[in-house]
């Protein structure tokens, strides 16, 4: 069975960095795409950053504001988030997907097909 198993998130005050990573065991195709999404309490879960593997191309979530940087090491296949300078707006569950189908934006969680089971990210002030 494929997984996506997300680590990394801890706690961390403001102004700090977390690097999260997203290993996919075992391996099994190459991606269309890769990203990452949080959801906060209370609040929809949004895309923090999406990588597309065909063209290369990267987008981020407004409130990333040049912080955060996503980037895959085929080699292990593992898929990063450098968060840096973190707020605690930040505080939420980030997860890991896979797979754009096509059916919606980038930004849109329902237009991916694989998920991992979130980390989790506290930032305090």
């Amino acid at each position: 069975q494929v997984q996506l198993v997300e680590s990394g998130g801890g706690s961390v005050q403001a102004g700090g960095s977390i690097r999260l990573s997203c290993h996919e065991t075992p391996y099994t195709y190459r991606r269309n795409a890769w990203a990452w999404f949080r959801q906060a309490p209370g609040k929809e879960r949004e895309a923090v950053a999406v990588m597309f593997t065909t063209d290369g191309e990267l987008h981020y979530g407004d409130f990333v504001k040049g912080r955060f940087a996503i980037s895959r090491d085929n080699s292990e296949n593992t898929l990063l988030l450098q968060m840096n300078s973190l707020e605690p707006e930040d505080t939420a569950m980030y997860y890991c997907a896979a797979d754009f189908l096509g059916n919606g934006r980038w930004h849109d969680r329902h237009a991916f097909g694989s998920w991992g089971q979130g980390t989790q990210v506290t930032v305090s002030s």
